[in-house]
């Protein structure tokens, strides 16, 4: 039972700031201004980390690297500590568990940024009917429009209300279920055979 609470607290610990590193990386991709509450609040609690890298972790084309760097090494060493207080027996040699734990530190990565994105989508659309004209909608619309506009190239609009949220957050429940299956392609890596 305490193991299930540590790694509980540990996933959300993890969790936590992979999100806001995501969203760092995210709000710099797609140029959405720092200038409110929520993007100081993630630059704040993110300082700590990409500041001290950028030095070392150059971009590249336009993307910062020394925030998504991080969270990648954050779900790599959460999957880490997982499996070893769970007492999996990782006796796929030294390169394949790394290799291993690189992988799965990927794939939870990417798992991360589509609830990122399955979230700011949702909220996007919820305040676009709510309350459109919210300090927080712009940041929400800057964020989210980028994923949308392929969709709203093919999905016309009915009754002028705009589907292709609805088409994108299917897409997005897709990908977590291929993403869900890809997990057992790197357990040969960690525990051999």
């Amino acid at each position: 039972m305490l193991g299930s609470i540590l790694l509980l607290l540990l996933n959300f610990a993890f969790g936590f700031i992979t999100i806001l590193l995501l969203a760092r990386f995210f709000m710099q991709w797609q140029r959405v201004s720092f200038r409110n509450q929520i993007g100081q609040f993630v630059v704040t609690t993110t300082d700590w980390i990409v500041r001290p890298l950028r030095r070392a972790i150059p971009g590249l084309f336009g993307l910062d690297l020394a925030s998504l760097l991080p969270a990648w090494a954050f779900q790599t060493a959460y999957v880490f500590i997982e499996l070893s207080l769970r007492g999996a027996a990782m006796d796929g040699g030294p390169a394949g568990v790394l290799f291993g734990l690189w992988g799965l530190g990927l794939l939870e990565l990417v798992r991360m940024a589509i609830y990122l994105i399955f979230a700011v989508v949702l909220v996007s659309a919820v305040l676009s009917w709510v309350s459109p004209h919210s300090p927080a909608a712009p940041l929400f619309r800057g964020l989210a429009d980028p994923f949308l506009r392929p969709f709203r190239r093919v999905v016309p609009m009915i009754a002028n209300i705009d589907l292709s949220p609805l088409v994108l957050l299917l897409l997005l429940q897709i990908l977590l279920i291929v993403i869900g299956g890809l997990r057992g392609n790197f357990m040969p890596l960690l525990f051999g055979g």
